[in-house]
């Protein structure tokens, strides 16, 4: 299957975009592709071989996943890539771009839910990171 990308500029450098990107106390304040969403718990030991998860719930308590994976390479403020629990592989690729930050998240899709609204929930989420960044 061909893998999809999304990609967003933040108005932050690199610094600060990584470390509200990496960092669990941020993570529960962007993680959710709609105000529905909301991310209660994360953790994240960003190393290779560390694992990371982040308890994605629906407000009302009716419906709630990990989304969690292990770490297969991390360059500080550049790229991380990682293998989700399902197997599927995420890139996230960190550039800096004039007055902020170009974020590039590149995954394997998965097989019950079509490209397109694959596509625009993790783009919806990659938004919010952009918002939640920018409103510091």
């Amino acid at each position: 299957m061909k893998k999809i990308t999304v990609t967003t500029h933040v108005k932050a450098p690199v610094d600060t975009v990584w470390a509200y990107w990496t960092s669990p106390k941020h993570i529960m304040n962007w993680n959710n592709a709609s105000d529905e969403w909301h991310t209660p718990q994360a953790t994240n030991d960003l190393r290779e071989g560390g694992v990371f998860t982040s308890r994605m719930e629906s407000r009302d308590g009716t419906q709630g996943f990990d989304f969690s994976g292990t770490y297969m390479s991390v360059n500080q403020g550049e790229m991380l890539s990682y293998t989700l629990d399902d197997g599927r592989v995420v890139e996230v690729v960190f550039k800096a771009d004039g007055n902020g930050t170009i974020v590039e998240e590149t995954f394997d899709p998965e097989g019950d839910n079509s490209i397109e609204m694959q596509k625009g929930g993790w783009q919806a989420i990659l938004d919010n990171f952009k918002k939640y960044v920018e409103n510091q």
